[in-house]
This record gives structure tokens, sequence and C-alpha cells, in this order.
């Protein structure tokens, strides 16, 4: 685990938390820093705080994207439905909100190294659309789909369902149980992801929303 945090008192005492839960931890207390680990270290999971001395943390969330998938847990004293949607843009895969609690950032870590690992393996294909888990690769008709960590799980997690309808609090809490009090961020996501399968909600061929209910994955009908 990475933490990069300016606090020394949270920085320490995540770092015993991690450290007592059987995690190998290093802890950063400056951007730079972190954005050098993160690059050279290879961890599993970073958490980052977004009021660093050196950088913002949305800037080093982009800059670690530009290299690394590796999932981010972001800790922030921003509230809002504006900043989660700012972040998720951003590439952060789970925030926590400050002051959280050590069962809080526990569940955070938890929930996105199961993510991490897709429970299957298999390629899955529907239709023209192939994914394959193991290499986090997806393809529509043969040419290579550019999606972010979220996207890729979203569209992975309704390919292991194809033709069942998921309902978007499902969605929050199998693939990103974030602490939101609305479904808005399943809505954004499942936009971006309709845009990379270059499709619309009112003229759909993959994703199919179904209204009061949720969304659908299916191949397009023949003819």
């Amino acid at each position: 685990m990475l933490v990069i945090e300016d606090d020394a008192d949270v920085r320490e005492a995540l770092g015993r938390l991690l450290n007592a839960t059987g995690h190998l931890v290093r802890l950063c207390e400056r951007a730079l820093d972190g954005l050098r680990d993160a690059a050279q270290w290879n961890p599993d999971v970073v958490v980052l705080d977004l009021g660093l001395p050196d950088l913002d943390g949305a800037t080093v969330l982009r800059n670690i994207r530009l290299v690394s998938q590796v999932p981010i847990v972001v800790a922030t004293a921003r509230e809002g439905e504006s900043e989660m949607i700012r972040l998720l843009r951003a590439g952060a895969d789970d925030y926590v909100v400050k002051p959280y609690s050590a069962e809080q950032i526990e569940a955070r870590i938890a929930a996105v190294l199961r993510r991490n690992h897709v429970a299957e393996s298999r390629v899955l294909t529907v239709g023209g659309l192939t994914l394959d888990p193991d290499a986090r690769a997806a393809s529509l008709d043969g040419a290579p789909l550019q999606l972010s960590r979220l996207e890729f799980d979203l569209l992975a997690y309704l390919m292991q369902r194809p033709g069942k309808v998921v309902n978007r609090r499902q969605l929050l809490a199998d693939v990103w149980p974030l602490e939101s009090r609305s479904v808005e961020t399943v809505d954004v996501h499942v936009t971006w992801l309709r845009r990379k399968l270059g499709e619309r909600a009112a003229n759909p061929r993959y994703l199919h929303t179904v209204r009061g209910v949720g969304i659908q994955l299916s191949a397009p009908k023949e003819g």
C-alpha cells in the first residue's frame, strides 16, 4: 500500500492500521515523492490525500493515471456530488471523506482490491464485444476500446450478466461502493461507456436502460 498524506498524525495512524492488517506500507508526505514511489514501487493500492503541500492531489491522481491503473482511494475533506464526479473523471476508484474511521478506510481498500481481481478470468464475448479480464483489454468489432478502470469494471460486470437487468444500487455496491446518496455516478459512467461503444441512449445497441429498473447489456439483434 502506498499512502500519500501530508498530515503526520493521519499518515502514521494509517500506516499502523494497514501494517496491523497485514499490508506492506510505504508512507509519503509530498506529492512528488508519491508519484516517484507509485511509478517505481508498483503498489497494489494508493491512498491519496488531496491537500498536499507541493501539488494538488487531483493533479497527482491524473499523473498516476498516465502511467498506471493501480486502484486509488482518495481521502478528501471536500464533499458533494460534483466533487465526487470530478474525482471519478480524474481516475479515482473510490473515496472517503475526512474524518474517516479505521473501519471505513479498511472497507474501501478491501473493496478496490476485490474489484481489481475480476472473478472470472475467461474471455467474455457478447455480440461484437470482447473483454479479457486478465489482460484488462476490451474491443468492439475487433477495434480496441480505450476504457478507464471504472468503465472497464462496469463493462466486465455487465458482460458477466448478459441479458440481465442490473439496478443502479447493485452496481454502486458491487462495482464502486462510494459514499454517495444518489446513483447519478452510475448514470455518468454508463453515458461515458455508451460513447466509447459509439451509441446513444435514444438508440442503444448494447446498453439498454430499463426505466425504473436498471441497465441491461445484450447483443444487438440481427437484421
